[in-house]
């Protein structure tokens, strides 16, 4: 490697943005107020149009966190096409990470 390629490296390094925390109440909030009209929660018996339940995604996000970081950046049918942002995502993936699974 060369000096130049290792200055660049070290000042890249020297650059790096700290990742901020995800915020799992604001996931929750943003889950209940979108997601619970089709996704059971604990307070609910079943979900209304067969969505499984969020105890089952929680479980999901557990298992394959990155499935479910990519369905929620681009879903398909059944679910509505909704827009989140990156920082939506990581809030309600750290949501799904305070439930219990089934």
């Amino acid at each position: 490697m060369s000096i130049r390629t290792l200055a660049l490296a070290a000042l890249l390094a020297g650059c790096a943005v700290p990742a901020i925390a995800a915020d799992a109440n604001a996931g929750r909030d943003l889950v209940l107020r979108s997601c619970t009209s089709c996704h059971a929660t604990a307070t609910t018996v079943r979900a209304t149009d067969g969505a499984p339940p969020l105890s089952f995604i929680a479980k999901d996000n557990k298992e394959r966190p990155a499935w479910i970081r990519g369905w929620l950046m681009d879903p398909h049918p059944p679910m509505p096409n909704i827009t989140l942002s990156r920082a939506q995502i990581d809030n309600i993936i750290a949501y799904l990470s305070t439930l219990p699974t089934q």
